[in-house]
Parts: structure tokens; sequence; C-alpha cells
């Protein structure tokens, strides 16, 4: 059997307020990630999915269990995920040409090197000619494409993207989604996605795994088998309707205990 390329063991977090109360957002979770597999986590607000993303990321440690990249614990989980967050988070003083570069300087290549391969960047994926523009200048879907370009050139093994078409039309997000699929179609990263977006995680995933209300577990698996490439045609053929059918009715029931909850 292949090594998982991220296994969870029982990872949990728990946060503490001031005063000391316990507040349980991610229950232990167990999970296997395969090398180049497409998943996506949906469920309720409030359900733990970006704190899991973050602490895979190192941004937060857990406060139970493990994880093993590759089959081994490591110290330095940074290294092997590159984060993108729902917004695009480009700097408006910066072109786009700096702003997808903008990771590489940050590591420590030199600023001509970055340049050369963020200038290369653009240019295979269409938008060489708006280098030298500025955030301002661009539309919201090609300033996520080059904050999605900036995190594919950090060339890191697992891509972790926490909602980052929320923020766009219904048509631009159709065309978004179709642009990475064709991105992770041609270099074939393992990816981790985050959605509200039930036709997205759907549309997108090899698998789609439904979290339950606060703390997060992972409540339901649904393996996609929908055929691959896919355009947006896919959506409103039978089988995708019956695999939307069964999540939306596994996120309902927790989005009412969550509704409850806040009660």
């Amino acid at each position: 059997m292949a090594i998982p390329k991220i296994h969870l063991d029982r990872v949990g977090k728990t946060y503490r307020s001031p005063a000391g109360e316990a507040l349980e957002v991610l229950a232990e979770t167990t999970l296997d990630i395969a090398d180049r597999e497409f998943v996506t986590i949906v469920g309720p607000s409030g359900c733990g999915k970006s704190t899991l993303l973050n602490i895979l990321a190192a941004l937060a440690e857990p406060s139970s269990g493990s994880i093993l990249i590759d089959g081994a614990e490591q110290r330095d989980r940074q290294k092997h995920f590159a984060y993108m967050f729902q917004k695009d988070l480009l700097f408006p003083w910066r072109s786009i040409l700096d702003n997808v570069a903008l990771g590489l300087e940050v590591e420590g290549r030199p600023k001509a090197d970055a340049r050369r391969r963020a200038r290369a960047m653009l240019e295979r994926f269409g938008l060489e000619r708006f280098a030298g523009h500025y955030p301002a200048q661009l539309s919201g879907g090609m300033r996520q494409r080059a904050a999605l370009m900036r995190t594919l050139l950090c060339d890191r093994a697992v891509l972790l993207l926490d909602e980052p078409f929320a923020s766009l039309d219904a048509l631009t997000r159709s065309v978004m989604q179709e642009w990475l699929l064709q991105l992770w179609e041609a270099d074939h990263r393992t990816i981790l996605f985050i959605t509200h977006d039930v036709e997205e995680a759907i549309f997108l995933s090899d698998r789609v795994l439904v979290m339950s209300a606060r703390p997060g577990r992972m409540k339901f698996e649904l393996p996609i088998d929908l055929p691959r490439p896919r355009d947006h045609r896919i959506l409103t053929t039978a089988p995708f309707l019956e695999l939307k059918r069964i999540i939306v009715d596994q996120i309902y029931e927790e989005a009412v205990k969550t509704m409850g909850e806040d009660r």
C-alpha cells in the first residue's frame, strides 16, 4: 500500500480563554490524503475547517495527535505546504509581477531570479501583458489568478486553498474553477481545498469530506467518481446532481446543529 502524502493521526485542537475555559474546535481527526489527490472539505461555519489547514501549515499547533508527511514527522511543516487564503492579499504598491515574485523573495531568492520566474509564470497563464499593472487595475478574477500563481511559484508539494474563489461572482468563479483544474491536471500537486459551495467541491475533487458541527470531526466521505477532464457542462448531469443531493443532506444536518448551538 502506498504511503499517504499526508497522514493525520487523531489531530485535535482546543483553545483556552484568558479565564481558562476550554473550547474544543477540532475533535480528534484521523485522515489520509494520497499523493496528487484533490480533496475538498465542506461543513458548517465554525466547524474547524480553517483550523485544520492552519495546523497543517504550522500556523497553529495541534493540542493532540501527530502529522506525518510522506510517512514521517517533519520538524518544519511549512516547507511542504503553500497556503492561499480567501483574500488575494496582494500588496497594492507592488506590480502584479512583483506580487507574484514575492513568495520567492521571502524565501531568500535573489530579486532578479524571483522576477524572472514570476514573469515565466505570468506568460504560462496568459497574464504577461498585465505584469506592470497594479492590483487596483485588475478584476477580482485576475487578482485571484495572480495570488494563485504566487502560491504555485513557491513550489511546495501540497497546496492548501481556503475558499480562494468565495468573493468572486458566479461566472468568474466557474471560469476560475476550470482554470484551477487545468493547473492541477498539468502539475498534479496534492490539493486540500475548503469551500462552502457544494457544486464547487464536487466539480473539483477526487473526494469530498463533510465535517460535523463544532467540535469538527470527519463525519462523511464521498468519492467523486466523475470522468476527467471536467468542464461546466457536467454540473447539470444526473450523476453530478445525485452527488450534490447526498452532500447537501449531510451538511444540512450539521448546519441545523450549529444554528441550535448559536441560539
